[in-house]
């Protein structure tokens, strides 16, 4: 009997975090599936795993839509193969004054880090609990443990997602589902953090900022964990990052 081979689906998989993932998992031998609103983002990466040899496919979805997260997975679970690891990656950093705060804004930032989140990880779990198997890995900030100034509705979308990501390992975990929940505290070595900064990446300090392919390792590694000793929660910062 030939073995089913596995897929790696990938919620708001951008160029940085979500891209170095999809590496990870390629190279690990999973079919990846990327969904993100705009597809053609993703061309580059996908021709570059396609040379590899790798089977990347990416889908336009909008990951806020209830009817469309559900189409997602059915159609990726019809025509690609049993999803065995799910990331949610999603969100949108949002950082102002609290009186320039808008409702709506708010409401956006809430919908697509912490909503969106519960839909991902829940039709996820619906396919893997009846296998009786599966990884959903959900993609933390230092916004998921503290509230910054300007960052209330971040940080309110963060904390969101965290208290979902707990509901669901406890609730899965004994049924063989691992919920992970990885917190970066940290800046993200990424095009978009090096704009931020005003830096050249050649001038920024070594171990400055954590790297997007050490962020997939971690996913890679806590997906091979054995159910005698899953971890939930893990913080990754570099060794110059200021904490506490």
């Amino acid at each position: 009997m030939t073995k089913p081979e596995k897929v790696a689906l990938l919620a708001g998989a951008g160029d940085a975090i979500g891209a170095a993932v999809a590496r990870r998992f390629a190279v690990g031998g999973y079919k990846v599936c990327i969904a993100r609103r705009e597809v053609e983002k993703s061309s580059a990466l996908v021709e570059e795993l396609t040379k590899l040899g790798a089977d990347v496919r990416v889908y336009s979805v909008d990951i806020r839509n209830e009817e469309a997260v559900q189409k997602f997975f059915a159609q990726v679970e019809e025509t690609v193969g049993p999803i065995e690891v799910c990331l949610f990656n999603a969100g949108s950093n949002v950082n102002k004054p609290l009186l320039e705060t808008s409702q709506k804004l708010f409401f956006r930032a809430w919908e697509l880090a912490c909503c969106a989140g519960f839909l991902v990880g829940r039709e996820a779990a619906g396919y893997m609990l009846k296998r009786g198997r599966g990884t959903i890995l959900f993609t933390g900030a230092t916004a998921s443990l503290r509230g910054g100034s300007g960052y209330a509705a971040f940080a309110a979308a963060k904390f969101g997602l965290r208290a979902v990501a707990q509901a669901m390992a406890r609730e899965l975990g004994p049924k063989n589902v691992h919920v992970v929940h990885l917190i970066i505290d940290a800046g993200v070595d990424s095009p978009e953090i090096h704009r931020r900064l005003g830096m050249d990446p050649s001038a920024i300090p070594e171990n400055k900022l954590v790297k997007t392919s050490s962020i997939a390792q971690t996913y890679w590694d806590l997906h091979q964990q054995t159910p005698d000793a899953w971890t939930h929660e893990l913080d990754l910062r570099p060794a110059a990052e200021r904490w506490g």
